[in-house]
């Protein structure tokens, strides 16, 4: 496996994605469209995965719960290499506060409530973050990385540049 460079948060708003925490165990257990989404991330270095200690700590405490503390700390360790990590005010929604203090301008989860139209109004007023959540599979249906890219950086997009899975 190559070397890979230490996570930045130097990437466009529209490249930043935040991962619930529920989006984060099911990629590991599960796979489906959350494995999908995230494969996203994982194979374009363009892209930044954002997250903070409690949104990983809830993750990590749903995959040892399912699967085992070894498998839980492994995927700890591993998923480091991905993300780049947000600072943010205790008590807030882990993955909303992400997306605001690390201008995310996707958050990937599947809680219901987050997806509504009514949650994305307040989330935009209350917060004043241009953000979208979305289940999984509809960002995979929505979020074209030639798009993204081209719109970003000006010139044709090369396709991913590393291995998607961590």
């Amino acid at each position: 496996m190559r070397e890979r460079e230490p996570p930045s948060i130097d990437a466009d708003p529209m490249a930043r994605v935040v991962a619930d925490a529920d989006v984060l165990a099911a990629d590991l257990l599960v796979g489906g469209s959350s494995r999908e989404a995230l494969d996203l991330a994982y194979a374009h270095d363009w892209i930044t995965l954002l997250a903070n200690d409690p949104l990983l700590n809830d993750a990590e405490a749903v995959i040892a719960d399912l699967a085992g503390a070894d498998l839980a700390a492994a995927w700890r360790a591993r998923i480091a290499d991905f993300v780049t990590l947000v600072d943010h005010p205790e008590g807030d929604h882990p993955a909303l506060a992400t997306a605001l203090h690390g201008d995310a301008r996707h958050v990937l989860s599947l809680d219901r409530r987050l997806q509504s139209a009514g949650a994305g109004t307040a989330i935009r007023r209350e917060a004043g973050v241009e953000t979208s959540v979305r289940a999984p599979d509809a960002f995979v249906r929505l979020f074209d990385p030639a798009d993204v890219y081209e719109a970003i950086h000006g010139d044709a997009y090369p396709g991913p540049d590393r291995d998607s899975r961590v």
